[in-house]
């Protein structure tokens, strides 16, 4: 797309651009795409297009600071706002005399027909009155309309530019005039987005409380829940516990993992940190990804699941859906809230996973109780792959053997693989590091806990990640290289070697689509090396 198509098919662009221009005498840098090269902007002033007739406008102010402005059509005038609201209750008016639809398809079919049965193109009276009948819309006004419609109706309302966003990660919503995003390039900023008032916002939460089956009240101020989309949204609605106003957090859900190839490429990971965990997944071995809040634990746990054999019978249980593994046999089960009687929790689904005999058990996050059941799986012989909130293997193990999990520390074991990742600070840059990787050896009674090997450490200084356990590692020789029937334990080295000299080349081929990644993995499987389009 080129700014003169856009401006062609988007009036309302066409309008801010002008006002842009006259009040700044300049208008943005169109790109159709927003490269991670962007954040290397000191003063980014760019326009990228999020499907029609969504833009955002990412602008610098004098004072440094960036902001995030939505441009969509708006309503301009009282007689807009009467017309609209018009249209919506003649709508509403007619459906009731309409079938239920039975999915999204359907509905937007519904809408289509209940609008054209409505409105009439026409010269619109100045003074915004009209008669009966059909309401009059100008040919502009059409599109506009029903583009604000369909927002409110089947999207998500105010927060529609947002949503379709695929460059943002999360939304923080404070007030009615306080809405922030973090971009996956230019980090936190303000955006345009408001509601009128505490009592519009309520308004909207409600509304959206309802249709995710997580209704929300004052007493029941606290709710988590999945938008349609995937998204996990945490909603606070009672002005008596959110003193700024009723408030929202949402954290964007991606369709399409990032690769593994990927991470490497950030600098997320290494190359052999990646060919371990390949190693690891290929043989069985139970992985937690631990870290703090925000520092990527299920973009790395989603990034790394191509390497359980593609034969494998998955199992996850999940809050919301977030883990997408690409496998064919892939159970995907999440709780559900509905008062005591109907309650599903993990610790429920995991209880029913040990019967169901899978390849492997993937826990979106463990929190609770539900961490018991996990190490019992792992000790009858399911490997579990999982996050946990810890930012250390020694703050891990505390918390997995204290209330409320209470998990004996002699079944620590059970577990063999422990990544650390953060959200790190570095020359001025956020980042996202895997900081370690922690093999856990066992619990020995002679030193009174549980002895375990960094393989991996990532060095601040150089930002590079040391392979520590190189003719040390207790995972890869006691247990990989064994199981894999290597006379010599050590040439386990030599297959981990190999599987980073296949990543390197993925990435020095540009292979980063997560499908495309997988497809090759999964031919690495099938006919080894032969079956790569590229020579090792």
């Amino acid at each position: 797309m080129t700014l003169e198509e856009a401006l062609k098919r988007n009036p309302h662009l066409r309008t801010y651009l002008e006002n842009l221009r006259k009040k700044e005498g300049k208008i943005p840098e169109f790109t159709p795409t927003v490269s991670r090269e962007l954040k290397e902007l000191p003063y980014p002033n760019i326009l990228y297009p999020v499907g029609d007739p969504i833009f955002v406008h990412v602008s610098t102010t004098r004072e440094g600071i960036k902001r995030y402005l939505a441009i969509e059509p708006r309503l301009q005038t009282e007689s807009e706002e009467t017309r609209y609201e018009a249209i919506l209750n003649k709508m509403l008016e007619y459906a009731a005399t309409e079938e239920l639809p039975k999915d999204d398809r359907e509905m937007e079919a519904l809408v289509d027909k209940l609008y054209r049965k409505t409105i009439k193109v026409s010269n619109v009276s100045k003074n915004g009155k009209f008669k009966k009948g059909k309401i009059p819309v100008s040919k502009a006004e059409k599109e506009k309309f029903l583009y604000l419609i369909k927002r409110d109706v089947l999207g998500t309302g105010a927060l529609e530019p947002l949503i379709r966003d695929p460059y943002i990660e999360d939304i923080h919503v404070i007030g009615p005039k306080n809405t922030h995003v973090v971009h996956k390039v230019f980090g936190m900023m303000n955006t345009n987005i408001f509601w009128a008032d505490d009592i519009a916002l309520t308004e909207y939460l409600k509304n959206m409380g309802e249709r995710i089956g997580r209704p929300v009240s004052e007493a029941n101020p606290i709710v988590d829940g999945s938008l349609p989309d995937g998204s996990r949204i945490n909603i606070v609605f009672s002005t008596d516990v959110s003193l700024k106003g009723p408030s929202f957090t949402i954290r964007k859900f991606s369709e399409v993992p990032l690769s593994i190839t990927q991470l490497v490429a950030w600098g997320t990971l290494s190359s052999e940190e990646a060919a371990y965990l390949w190693l690891c997944l290929e043989y069985g071995m139970s992985v937690f990804v631990c870290g703090e809040t925000a520092s990527g634990k299920t973009t790395t746990l989603n990034s790394m699941l191509p390497f359980i054999k593609p034969d494998s019978k998955i199992y996850t249980a999940e809050d919301t859906a977030e883990v997408l593994p690409p496998h064919s046999v892939w159970q995907q089960l999440l709780t559900r809230e509905r008062g005591e009687t109907g309650r599903v929790d993990l610790f429920d689904l995991l209880r029913a996973a040990l019967r169901s005999r899978p390849n492997y058990i993937i826990v979106g996050e463990i929190r609770g109780k539900e961490g018991n059941i996990a190490f019992q799986a792992m000790q009858t012989g399911h490997p579990v792959i999982s996050t946990f909130h810890a930012a250390s293997v020694k703050k891990m193990i505390q918390r997995f053997t204290g209330d409320p999990i209470n998990v004996p520390i002699t079944f620590i074991d059970n577990l063999n693989v422990v990544l650390i990742q953060q959200a790190v600070y570095r020359q001025g840059k956020f980042l996202r590091r895997c900081t370690s990787i922690e093999e856990i050896e066992g619990y020995y009674e002679e030193v009174g806990g549980v002895v375990t090997r960094s393989v991996f450490q990532w060095d601040p200084v150089t930002d590079r990640h040391i392979f520590r356990g190189l003719n040390n590692s207790y995972i890869l020789e006691n247990k990989i290289a064994e199981t894999a029937g290597f006379e010599d334990t050590r040439e386990i080295y030599n297959e981990l070697e190999l599987r980073a000299k296949i990543i390197e080349e993925m990435i020095a081929h540009n292979v980063f689509d997560y499908f495309r990644v997988n497809d090759l993995i999964r031919a690495f499987y099938r006919k080894g090396l032969e079956g790569l389009p590229f020579t090792i």
